[in-house]
């Protein structure tokens, strides 16, 4: 049996802005005193003079990131989730949304998975925040390749990108072959009775699940969505079509989420029963981070136990 491979998210973000940064003298990284703990650092290392530490003014570094890109340059703005869609919102709202500048925030450290560093830090709603900007494009990539590749993906898109990243190592699901595709979902797995449809790193736990649930002899459909928003309304409506019921997981509040986005999908063309899970109207507290998750409920044995309750709810 294979090693299975573990990286965070927020390593394979750094790996890739350096890749970025040999391939283009316009991009330019900004970080808010937090280098380390973003991995932008590797780039500063490298290319000094298109680095810039702002210090902890998150909203200042924002602004400054869009006056860069007014001179054409590509900007990757990274901090915390939380500093950086929740602290900087107005200036990522007006002076990098409005005026659809080329700015990339790059947002660590999202979720209850932070662990020890606590509710202030845990951010539940920086998705739920960015959906509501205007031409905001958003992806939570599930693992270090997928994330490799929304890096460049993101360094394309003419406008702003939310990329969401975490700090937890999670298991690597795709391989070197793997092709990411802006606003397309990824269908892991095809099944016939509940179709669990996930984001980030509650990816991994959906495909864990689908195989508790095959055990019972439920057959589970999983989808990953990593662009949460254009989200991929066609695989979501044919998984409906399909299965009859879905389950959404997402480390992020249960409203205005990956599970909402769902939700508007379902209800506007088949509707179908969506249960939701993820953080329930609450807030976070401070804890090892895998034990966080579960007692949150963000695993596989309760994307087991939502799924079944889906299928309950089938006409």
């Amino acid at each position: 049996m294979s090693e299975i491979v573990k990286k965070a998210t927020r390593e394979a973000y750094g790996s890739a802005l350096l890749e970025l940064g040999k391939k283009s003298d316009k991009v330019i990284v900004l970080d808010a005193d937090l280098a380390a703990a973003t991995k932008t650092g590797s780039f500063k290392n490298e290319f000094p003079d298109r680095f810039f530490d702002t210090g902890i003014a998150e909203s200042n570094m924002m602004g400054i990131a869009a006056g860069l890109a007014t001179e054409g340059f590509t900007v990757f703005a990274s901090s915390f989730a939380m500093f950086a869609a929740g602290r900087a919102f107005e200036q990522i709202r007006n002076s990098i949304g409005y005026t659809h500048l080329n700015v990339k925030i790059g947002a660590t450290h999202a979720g209850i998975s932070v662990g020890e560093d606590g509710a202030s830090h845990q951010c539940c709603e920086d998705i739920a925040l960015m959906r509501t900007i205007p031409g905001m494009t958003i992806i939570n990539p599930a693992d270090d390749i997928e994330t490799r590749e929304a890096v460049f993906a993101a360094a394309e898109i003419d406008g702003p990108v939310y990329l969401r990243f975490g700090r937890l190592a999670t298991p690597r699901i795709f391989d070197e072959n793997y092709k990411f595709e802006l606003g397309k979902g990824v269908q892991i797995k095809e099944g016939t009775d509940v179709t669990i449809i996930a984001t980030g790193l509650m990816v991994n736990e959906a495909i864990i699940a689908s195989e508790i649930l095959e055990k019972e002899g439920i057959n589970a459909a999983v989808v990953n969505i990593h662009t949460i928003k254009p989200i991929d309304k066609d695989i979501i409506i044919k998984a409906a079509e399909k299965t009859g019921c879905i389950v959404t997981a997402e480390e992020h509040s249960v409203i205005g989420g990956l599970g909402g986005a769902v939700s508007e999908v379902i209800t506007e063309t088949i509707p179908v029963p969506v249960v939701k899970l993820g953080v329930y109207d609450e807030f976070g507290q401070s804890g090892p981070a895998k034990e966080l998750l579960d007692l949150y409920g963000l695993n596989a044995e309760n994307i087991a136990i939502k799924a079944k309750e889906s299928i309950k709810m089938k006409k």
